[in-house]
C-alpha cells in the first residue's frame, strides 16, 4: 500500500497562479527526460522543438460551461447555484442538472428560487446527501439550461483562485478555455488546463514540423480537484468521468514506428488509458463511456509516450498519475516526482490551473 502522505507537499501561497500568463505560451516549462534523468528550464513557447515528425498530439477539446449561476429565493436571499451535470428530463419536462447550491443547508426539497435575470427557475427536487442537490429547472422564453449558462454564468474557477469581485470575469471567460475548445460542446465544469498554453499560432508551428493532433472529449467534473483523504492511496474511490473518442482518434492510438503520442493533460491520458483497457473490438465506431479508472504507481502505460502536464494540488490523483509516469512499472516516480516540485518551488514556478507547466518525454 502506498501512503497518501507520499504525495504532499507544501507549497507558499505566493506560487498559486491567481491568473493567466500575459501570453498563453509564455508559461514557464519543466522539461524532464525520463531515461537521461535530465530537466531543463523552458518556456511553453519552446514546445514544437521537443516534437519530432511522426508525434500525435492528443487533445481534450471540451469546452467549460459558465455553470456558476446567481439568483435569488423567494424570500430575497442570495442563492449560487453550480451546475455538474445534466441528467435528462423530469415528467412535466423539465431539466433536471445535479448541482451545488449555496447556502446548501437553507435548501429542503421543493425550496425554489430564481437565477440568471429571472431567465431559470429552479426547484429543488432531491436531496441525495453527497453534498449535492438534484434541481429541476425551466427555462423562461425558451432554450436550455446550458444556453442561458453559456450568455449569463460565470467560469467556474478552483476554489484556489480567489476573485474579490467581476473585473477579471472576461478575461476568465476566455482564458479559463483552450483555444482549441469546441465552443459547441460546452460539457466540463473544469477546464484541461494543461491545454490553456497552446496559442494558434504555436499550433501551427507544430504543424510544420510534421505533428499530427487527435482529440477527444473527456467531461472534466469538480472530482478532479478532490483530494485523497484516505491514509492509503490504494483506498480511495475516484471520481467517474464520461469520455468520447472518435474513430480517428482511436487508430491514432497505433501510430507508425517512431511516432510518439503526446498527452496533453492528465484527462487525455485517463481517457486513451480507459480506452485501450476495455475495448477490444474494431475501431469502427465512435467510444462513449464513463471511467473510474485511478491511474497510479505502480503502472505500465499501453498508450501515452510522453506527457505535458501542470503542476498539480497535493494529495492528489493527478499527482498520483505523473508520478506513475515518470517511473511506468514502479514506485520510484514519487519520490523523484517531489524532487522535481521542490526544484520547481525553489525556481518560483507558477502552480495550479493558471500556472506554468511540465513536459515528460
Amino acid at each position: 500500500m502506498i501512503p497518501t502522505a507520499a504525495f504532499d507537499y507544501r507549497l507558499p501561497d505566493g506560487l498559486i497562479a491567481q491568473t493567466p500568463a500575459a501570453r498563453r505560451d509564455a508559461s514557464r516549462m519543466l522539461v524532464v527526460d525520463r531515461e537521461a534523468r535530465t530537466v531543463e528550464h523552458r518556456t511553453f513557447a519552446e514546445l514544437p522543438r521537443f516534437l519530432r515528425t511522426g508525434d500525435t498530439l492528443f487533445r481534450n477539446t471540451a469546452s467549460v460551461l459558465p455553470a456558476r449561476l446567481h439568483g435569488r429565493r423567494s424570500t430575497g436571499g442570495r442563492v449560487e447555484c453550480l451546475l455538474l451535470r445534466n441528467t435528462g428530463r423530469s415528467p412535466d419536462g423539465g431539466e433536471l442538472w445535479q448541482c451545488l447550491v449555496r447556502p446548501g443547508r437553507r435548501f429542503p426539497v421543493g425550496s425554489e428560487f430564481v437565477a440568471s435575470g429571472h431567465a431559470l427557475t429552479g426547484i429543488i427536487a432531491s436531496v441525495p446527501g453527497n453534498g449535492t442537490v438534484l434541481v429541476r429547472f425551466t427555462v423562461r422564453g425558451g432554450g436550455s439550461v446550458a444556453d442561458v449558462a453559456s450568455r449569463t454564468g460565470d467560469v467556474p474557477l478552483p476554489p484556489y483562485i480567489e476573485r474579490a469581485d467581476d473585473s477579471r470575469r472576461h478575461e476568465d471567460r476566455e482564458r479559463y478555455q483552450t483555444v482549441y475548445a469546441d465552443r459547441a460542446r460546452q460539457v466540463a465544469v473544469a477546464a484541461p488546463t494543461a491545454g490553456l498554453h497552446f496559442t494558434p499560432g504555436l499550433l501551427g508551428e507544430i504543424a510544420d514540423r510534421g505533428v499530427r493532433t487527435a482529440d477527444l472529449t473527456l467531461h472534466v467534473g469538480l472530482g478532479t480537484f478532490k483530494p485523497i483523504e484516505t491514509e492509503a492511496v490504494e483506498e480511495h474511490a475516484i471520481h467517474r468521468e464520461l469520455y468520447e473518442m472518435p474513430v480517428e482518434t482511436q487508430r491514432a492510438l497505433f501510430p507508425p514506428l517512431g511516432g510518439r503520442r503526446v498527452a496533453v493533460g492528465t484527462t487525455t491520458v485517463r481517457s486513451i488509458e480507459d480506452f485501450l483497457e476495455s475495448h477490444d473490438g474494431p475501431l469502427d465506431q465512435a467510444h462513449l463511456a464513463e471511467t473510474g479508472l485511478f491511474i497510479h504507481p505502480p503502472r505500465a502505460f499501453r498508450g501515452v509516450d510522453a506527457l505535458i502536464t501542470n503542476f498539480h494540488q497535493p494529495r492528489s490523483t493527478l499527482l498520483c498519475l505523473v508520478a506513475a509516469f515518470l517511473t511506468p512499472g514502479s514506485t520510484e516516480g514519487i519520490a523523484w516526482l517531489m524532487e522535481l516540485y521542490a526544484e520547481a518551488i525553489s525556481r518560483r514556478y507558477r502552480f495550479f490551473s493558471y500556472g506554468d507547466c511540465m513536459l515528460v518525454v
